[in-house]
């Protein structure tokens, strides 16, 4: 199953999602909705622990150490193990399909390479980066109604994304391809060949068309990703490289904060991911603070969900509605136990 499989490792906003229905439109590549079947694996008690489950964390990884310590072949019996589940899982996941390759897109892989690099050191890598800041700013627009301060609060995404991945790219303990989000959608072509030659597939031009698929032909399977732009596109368009600065004209607070996040930044990681600090701070400062705020998007049933979901979290832990909502998920626990 190793050799079969393609993971797409990126931040969320990063690009993935169209980057996966390109490769989805590949005839030997299946790109079926995130997975996310490493993550749990990774955290099972031996390389890392849940904080919080129904049963007692610590003892659990305890144990799971003194189980493998008790193995013949110890951690490598281990991997053995977790392998066997999920290329079982992989396996039948891609045979359906009728193709060759199964592309794992599932952003959170980025926080356990070094679990992944374990468990499939051979598999094919693609390693997608894109300018932080904008990932930062569509994040906060996609998923937190343009709320960049409750945004933060709620996922300090940079902070989390740019080391672990940085890492990953200076160290490569495996293989990999590094795709650049801009170089991508100015020159898909270019990127696509690059991606396929590493893979060890035949380059095939309908896969920059990904909306606009022939007749007969399958799109890519709609998955956890962009909700709102990829599906809008039918082929890869640059106009999306610079509108995390239009998003953040007119709110100086906005730009305050990625100012800090910035900060926080190593200069080595930033330069790992293709982006010198200089030129991000350039960039910001070409920010227009003091002109209009960009019109707001048209409400559709996704935005209005994303804003109720803004306005019910702000401030839940210290208000009346989060000590109801403590009550209710406490009755429930009893109820359900």
């Amino acid at each position: 199953m190793e050799k079969k499989l393609l993971f797409l490792i990126g931040p969320p906003r990063s690009g993935s999602t169209l980057l996966t229905r390109m490769l989805g439109g590949h005839p030997e590549i299946f790109a079926p909705q995130e997975p996310h079947l490493l993550t749990p694996l990774a955290h099972l008690g031996y390389y890392a622990s849940v904080e919080k489950a129904p049963y007692d964390a610590a003892i659990t990884q305890a144990a799971m150490r003194e189980l493998v310590r008790a193995l013949p072949g110890g951690e490598d019996d281990y991997l053995d193990a977790l392998r066997a589940c999920s290329d079982t899982l992989y396996q039948k996941l891609l045979a359906p399909s009728g193709r060759t390759r199964l592309l794992d897109k599932t952003p959170a892989y980025a926080l356990v390479l070094d679990f992944v690099a374990k468990l499939y050191p051979t598999a094919t890598v693609v390693v997608l980066t894109r300018n932080p800041v904008a990932v930062w700013s569509s994040y906060v627009k996609s998923f937190c109604d343009g709320d960049h301060a409750a945004a933060h609060a709620h996922n300090p995404l940079l902070e989390r994304y740019v080391p672990a991945i940085a890492r990953f790219l200076r160290e490569r303990p495996m293989p990999y391809c590094h795709i650049h989000y801009e170089e991508l959608v100015a020159d898909p072509d270019t990127e696509l060949r690059r991606i396929c030659d590493f893979a060890g597939l035949e380059f095939h031009p309908e896969m920059i068309e990904y909306g606009d698929r022939p007749e007969g032909q399958e799109r890519a399977v709609d998955g956890l990703g962009d909700p709102i732009t990829v599906a809008k596109e039918t082929r890869p368009t640059t106009k999306s490289i610079e509108k995390w600065t239009s998003d953040m004209a007119g709110n100086p607070d906005a730009v305050a904060l990625a100012r800090r996040i910035l900060e926080s930044l190593l200069d080595p990681d930033l330069a790992a991911w293709g982006h010198s600090r200089r030129e991000l701070t350039r960039q910001l400062d070409a920010v227009d603070v003091d002109g209009p705020r960009p019109k707001r998007a048209t409400l559709t049933r996704y935005t209005a969900q994303r804003k109720l979901l803004v306005l019910l979290r702000r401030n839940i832990h210290h208000n009346a509605f989060g000590r109801l909502v403590r009550k209710l998920r406490t009755a429930c626990d009893v109820l359900l136990r």
